[in-house]
């Protein structure tokens, strides 16, 4: 798939508009966590302030209500990590288009930033509003995309802004492209035996993943709060476990389909349970015929992490997408961790973490740097697996 690049374009003392995605964990004081989405995003800022540019930058961050201005999830931190990373000046604006902006820009020097305030304090962002994309337009001679963690999403600045441009004024970014164009190589010319890791609480947010995984695979491991609608599907007690019954059939279906295509599917033998939500809960460690009533599943046991290796242990591609347990809570974080370690011992084999909370438990077990690559967008990439067309990338294809 080939991208039209910003290096195609004539940008040079050109004002540009770039859509990053800069939605970073922030902690109850509002500092920022992980800046790795915020570093990722810097070759294509630093390559137009070579070109001395004038630079607007956009991105959302966490899940406001769309109503308006909220402290705690303002851009400011990332405001002054781009200043404290980039050592050139960076201005936050308080709104996103008004007259505040565009007077803004109009004092803002080349070789200089302009940050926008956050795009989902206006509600009309997520609803891809055609007025909101016209006014972003508006507002520079160039629109880059480089924010892969939100190109599944058909959003005002991503994608109703396209419409505003001409093929010689907007273009993809370069962590957008090393995104794209790493998947597709993978996915479509894998070394095997390939393996996919999928986790996460909810089979709804997987299922036509794993559909899909199933036709490009040889093994694949379930695990997360979703493995327990494939226990109860097939008759098992999961006591209190996260499970979605109307999904059950649908579980059913991916077993078959695994079987038919001679895929082996792989998902914990035991588990920790608890009597509650909590850490300091009663807890148990039981095999998967054993989940007692009045307990939920929260992580995988010992002996299924051992398990686990041992199926990993020939494999030449490891692709994981969700954690392995209740990894917020350190009690239940273990599943994920070990798992995490041994994808990182893995010298033999490319490991591919899909971002999100993978990418985060990978932060966890401090093995970010011993991975092959880590996705900055979780439910991006699974899209892109799954072939679909995403919307802030379908625009850029040349």
């Amino acid at each position: 798939m080939n991208l039209r690049s910003i290096r195609d374009l004539d940008i040079t003392g050109k004002t540009v508009l770039i859509r990053c995605d800069f939605n970073v964990p922030l902690d109850e004081f509002g500092n920022i966590n992980d800046d790795r989405r915020i570093t990722e995003s810097l070759p294509t800022i630093k390559y137009c302030l070579e070109h001395d540019c004038k630079i607007i930058l956009m991105s959302h961050l966490g899940r406001p209500k769309g109503k308006g201005y909220e402290r705690d999830l303002s851009l400011a931190p990332i405001s002054h990590r781009l200043h404290s990373l980039l050592e050139v000046s960076v201005t936050l604006s308080r709104d996103i288009t008004r007259a505040d902006t565009k007077d803004k820009i109009e004092k803002l020097d080349n070789h200089s930033i302009l940050l926008l305030e956050n795009l989902r304090f206006d509600e009309r962002e997520i609803q891809d509003d055609a007025d909101l994309a016209k006014e972003l337009a508006d507002l520079a001679d160039f629109y880059i995309n480089d924010a892969f963690g939100v190109s599944h999403r058909a959003h005002s600045s991503v994608h109703g802004i396209i419409a505003h441009f001409d093929d010689a004024h907007y273009g993809a970014g370069f962590l957008l492209q090393k995104e794209v164009n790493f998947f597709n190589k993978v996915i479509s010319d894998p070394h095997r035996p390939f393996a996919a890791i999928v986790g996460g609480s909810k089979v709804s947010g997987k299922l036509e993943a794993l559909m899909s995984l199933i036709e490009k695979v040889d093994k694949i491991f379930i695990g997360g709060g979703m493995v327990f609608t494939f226990l109860k599907a097939n008759g098992h007690n999961i006591g209190t476990s996260l499970c979605e019954d109307d999904l059950m059939d649908d579980a059913i279906k991916i077993l078959k389909r695994a079987r038919e295509r001679n895929v082996k599917i792989y998902m914990p033998v035991d588990y920790i349970v608890a009597d509650e939500f909590d850490g300091q809960a009663n807890k148990k460690d039981v095999t998967y015929k054993e989940i007692p009533d009045g307990y939920m599943g929260l992580d995988m046991g010992k002996a299924s992490t051992e398990f686990f290796k041992v199926a990993l242990a020939d494999c030449k591609t490891v692709l994981w997408n969700g954690p392995m347990g209740v990894f917020e809570i350190p009690e239940y974080a273990h599943g994920s961790v070990d798992i995490s370690h041994y994808l990182a011992g893995m010298e033999n084999a490319t490991t591919i973490v899909g971002g999100g909370d993978t990418a985060n438990v990978a932060l966890l077990a401090d093995d970010v740097d011993n991975m092959t690559f880590i996705s900055t967008g979780g439910g991006a990439s699974l899209e892109l697996i799954e072939g679909k067309s995403l919307p802030g990338v379908e625009a850029l294809v040349i």
